[in-house]
């Protein structure tokens, strides 16, 4: 808990009879950081209760287990217990008078006297009134952390012999001497015995007994070491429907191309049971790494749920996913197998001549001006859409790209269809 230099620090501190009790609380606030402070206390409980300190030292260890929790209420004080049980064992009237102050409320002097001065100063006529104890023990158990029974009743691991007493520790009232059990040594103390770990008792607990088996139970048989390797029927419980292997397929199809028959597979189960397309796995959030590696199967999964509500949410992840030849595959199978909302194609169109636009690469740029072209004017021969609704934009998207082949095509198509109306 403390190393041995900290152990003959603390024990030099508690030898100072002579100094005030606050100075000894500023040395031992300067020895101590607020973390060792609890450390150091639990020492000095272990030392008072193996009785190894003198009468003076004992007071000196009393006032710093006080002074440490002095703005603390007495609830939340964890060393309270060891100042009663000594209020009610001690045969030292000084030592109880001296504990009783810290449980009401210690006079004003008393962090300038020292350990002399309060000796000095005490009257043997005066004998304190003792409070009721077992009202602190109360209130102190309300507020304290609770410990399990069994933790509460383990003991100190090292138990220090008793049998000749004297050769450490001096009688009451005795003098402190330069050897009379200032440090460490002199003590025979080890850093190793002032441990908080406790030697608990060790429960047992016996196997229950077995109960004789009833005339319609099923009797339990000692297999033979011989016959004890079990073989195992590793397909029993393993969920071997089209509905799992569709799953696991389709998680495979988001992170990467499918071969052909892999993709029959999920075709045919989607075919099979026109339900399965809302239990695959699938979600919107995944659609436009299905539609990159997939866009057959995102074809296929799309049009299952054509006539569902949650469409609109594929729909909007479609449209604002970035342009490429899948998904312009996936747009145009679509609009050309069912009839898809004006707005979204509408929408889908103004996305990808903004994406032309607004691609910094000349070589990438032609090439999805090629791809968005070829795009419109399958849609316009098809009669998917209606060109006057888009007619401005389309126009001035192909003014802007009239050096690309595809795009002058495009806006002879324009010309015509405009010529052609009534």
């Amino acid at each position: 808990m403390l190393s041995s230099h900290e152990l003959d620090t603390l024990l030099g501190l508690l030898k100072e009879s002579n100094k005030s009790f606050e100075n000894i609380a500023q040395s031992f606030y300067r020895s101590f950081p607020k973390a060792d402070q609890f450390k150091a206390g639990c020492v000095i409980c272990m030392l008072l209760q193996d009785q190894m300190l003198t009468q003076t030292q004992r007071l000196v260890g009393f006032y710093l287990l006080y002074d440490i929790y002095r703005n603390e209420t007495l609830p939340t004080t964890p060393f309270v217990p060891i100042v009663l049980e000594t209020v009610e064992q001690t045969r030292d009237a000084v030592e109880r008078k001296f504990l009783l102050q810290f449980l009401t409320s210690p006079p004003k002097e008393l962090p300038k006297q020292s350990v002399r001065d309060f000796l000095a100063h005490h009257d043997p006529a005066d004998v304190p009134t003792i409070p009721d104890l077992d009202a602190f023990r109360r209130m102190h158990q309300e507020g304290s952390p609770q410990v399990s029974a069994s933790a509460s009743m383990g003991i100190r691991p090292i138990v220090r012999d008793t049998s000749d007493e004297a050769r450490w520790v001096q009688p009451p009232g005795a003098e402190d001497s330069e050897d009379g059990g200032s440090d460490a040594n002199a003590l025979e103390l080890t850093p190793d015995e002032l441990t908080l770990l406790s030697f608990e008792p060790a429960w047992c607990r016996p196997a229950p007994p077995m109960l004789e088996a009833s005339v319609d139970e099923v009797h339990w048989l000692n297999v033979p070491h011989i016959l004890c390797e079990p073989m195992w029927d590793y397909t029993m419980c393993a969920d071997t429907t089209l509905g799992s292997e569709v799953r696991e397929l389709i998680a495979k199809a988001v992170k990467a191309p499918l071969p052909t028959t892999q993709q029959q597979i999920i075709f045919s189960g989607l075919e099979h049971d026109a339900k399965l397309v809302y239990h695959c796995g699938l979600t919107p959030r995944k659609l436009p790494d299905l539609v990159e590696n997939n866009p057959s199967i995102a074809i296929e999964v799309l049009l299952k749920l054509m006539s569902s509500s949650q469409i609109t949410g594929y729909f909007q992840v479609l449209v604002n996913m970035e342009m490429s030849l899948h998904s312009m595959e996936v747009v145009n199978r679509l609009t050309t197998a069912v009839d898809l909302p004006t707005e979204f194609v509408h929408l889908y169109i103004s996305n990808c001549i903004s994406s032309c636009e607004n691609i910094k690469d000349k070589y990438m740029q032609n090439r999805l001006v090629r791809l968005v072209c070829v795009f419109l004017q399958s849609l316009i021969r098809n009669k998917i859409i209606n060109v006057q609704d888009l007619f401005i934009e389309v126009q001035a998207f192909c003014i802007e790209f009239s050096r690309i082949r595809e795009a002058a095509s495009l806006f002879r198509l324009l010309k015509t269809l405009e010529h052609q109306q009534p």
